[in-house]
């Protein structure tokens, strides 16, 4: 489902200096797979998801994705993929906070033109997935860490993506609210997604549901 050959990722600061992010980068995921990236902050681990997404392109090196080769992706092609392949759970969650959960999780709909009865169904149907359908329509501001994130997740599967990647999910949930996202990933799992998770939260470590821990360390695979 997800293969990254020999990557390397270089950055040039302002100053002009290259500073190497990635070094000689080589990973498979299968289809259903829940990989967890491991690492301390700047060890990677984030880029790698952002290569995953095309969201950035690898200095050398080919990311393949779903038999796609996304490294090669021009950026109007790479959004249609991120669309059509991809939900992304970030750590801040990037939810507009004065509009409703419902008007949140329509966002990813907008540019396919849908018809409203469609719309209101797949919403509809995440939202009760993720147990947060009676603040369908509450501003997002108003609601607790916890259910932005139910919120998060719930438009991060609205296209019923095939792949989920979540960067550090659990760093501003408390333990309670952490185990309550490990429940939701077992939920999509169960489902067949194939996910891959970004974190130095020690309570994926362990986990039953997780099927490997890839240790990263300045940039390189331990």
């Amino acid at each position: 489902m997800i293969e990254l050959r020999d990557i390397v990722k270089e950055y040039f600061t302002s100053s002009g200096e290259i500073v190497k992010a990635l070094s000689n980068i080589n990973i498979a995921i299968k289809e259903g797979e829940l990989v967890v990236l491991r690492g301390a902050s700047g060890s990677g681990k984030s880029t790698i998801l952002s290569l995953i997404a095309s969201l950035c392109k690898p200095t050398s090196g080919e990311v393949i994705v779903n038999g796609e080769r996304v490294s090669k992706l021009l950026d109007n092609f790479a959004s249609d993929f991120r669309r059509d392949t991809l939900g992304f759970v970030f750590q801040k969650f990037n939810l507009l906070p004065n509009l409703s959960v419902k008007e949140n999780v329509i966002l990813p709909l907008v540019p396919l033109n849908l018809d409203a009865k469609e719309v209101e169904k797949s919403v509809l149907r995440v939202l009760e997935m993720f147990h947060i359908e009676h603040k369908a329509n509450q501003p997002v501001k108003n609601l607790s860490g916890g259910e932005q994130q139910r919120v998060a997740i719930a438009r991060a599967n609205i296209n019923n993506p095939k792949i989920i990647l979540a960067d550090e999910p659990t760093a501003n949930l408390d333990e309670e609210l952490s185990l309550h996202f490990i429940e939701m990933l077992k939920e999509l799992k169960g489902q067949g997604k194939t996910i891959v998770v970004a974190t130095h939260d020690p309570i994926f470590f362990d986990l039953k549901i997780v099927d490997r821990v890839i240790t990263l360390h300045q940039g390189m695979l331990l």
